[in-house]
């Protein structure tokens, strides 16, 4: 029995098709069972935990777990609805001491600053490294699905609008269901220590890549616009996030522009993906359809 923690996303989700795939009998741990009744269609086992001492009845006699926390586009100050969960799940990991645990994480999770979003999974690695249990974290790239949020504006504009620049530079991407495969051939295999594993896609893409990737989705030309950096706040908050909030997000970015974060980071793994950026584009355009 594996344990699955967001088996409803797209990651968990294809955590969890790729073990049942391979014959293994999963346990998906959710906040809401109304929205996992497909998987007990397919046989599994669904309990509810909210990030809380279920959790640790939630995991008790798996053979392996593999875990994420929920992410959060407009965190407070310090991260701490984060850190709470992080704990949760350290609290059950060093309860029930599975054999092996999978966890996600996010590229530039080593770095001590300039992280914004992706410091939650600094604090991830740095809480749950030090159980006991053999851990491996993944360290995927930008997930190609964030794309689903420009669609709307490609469609009715014609443009794709990036705020990641230079638009001709390639920036590492991978799809959602790529990690999710790899991270239960992870839980599969056996090791002792952490393990640290980079997940880029089988190519890098530059936004205009990505505007050709739509292009190609929504059947007519796509141009890649650069948002100006210094309307960035306005912009977000025009579209949902808000001015205050908006900083960390834009901290991240600016250290993908930079470089600052990148891979082949000394003493990880790396592991590629083998989707493309024009099928996943596609498959979400067919689906908002």
């Amino acid at each position: 029995m594996f344990a699955v923690m967001g088996i409803t996303g797209k990651v968990g989700g294809a955590v969890a098709d790729t073990l049942l795939q391979h014959g293994k009998k999963v346990r998906g741990i959710v906040r809401d069972a109304a929205k996992a009744r497909a998987w007990q269609d397919k046989g599994v086992e669904i309990v509810t935990s909210n990030y809380d001492d279920h959790l640790i009845t939630a995991l008790s006699g798996v053979q392996g777990v593999f875990a994420m926390i929920p992410p959060n586009m407009v965190p407070e100050p310090g991260f701490p609805d984060s850190v709470a969960y992080i704990a949760a799940i350290k609290k059950a990991i060093l309860a029930v001491k599975p054999s092996r645990a999978v966890f996600l994480s996010s590229w530039g999770s080593e770095k001590t600053s300039g992280l914004g979003l992706i410091a939650a999974n600094r604090i991830l690695e740095q809480e749950l490294g030090d159980t006991g249990v053999p851990s491996a974290f993944l360290r995927p790239a930008w997930f190609m699905e964030n794309v689903v949020y420009s669609l709307s504006a490609a469609r009715s504009t014609g443009n794709y609008f990036s705020f990641y620049q230079p638009l001709e530079r390639p920036f590492a991407m991978v799809a959602t269901k790529d990690v999710g495969r790899i991270g239960a051939q992870t839980l599969l295999q056996d090791w002792q220590g952490n393990r640290l594993i980079e997940i880029p896609g089988p190519i890098s893409y530059s936004s205009k890549d990505v505007a050709a990737a739509l292009g190609a989705a929504i059947g007519r030309p796509i141009a890649a616009v650069g948002v100006p950096r210094d309307s960035w706040v306005d912009t977000l908050a025009q579209n949902g996030m808000p001015a205050d909030r908006s900083g960390a997000y834009i901290e991240m970015v600016d250290s993908l522009n930079s470089g600052w974060i990148d891979f082949g980071v000394p003493g990880t793994e790396q592991t590629k993906g083998t989707t493309d950026l024009v099928t996943a584009v596609k498959a979400l355009a067919a689906e908002s359809n």
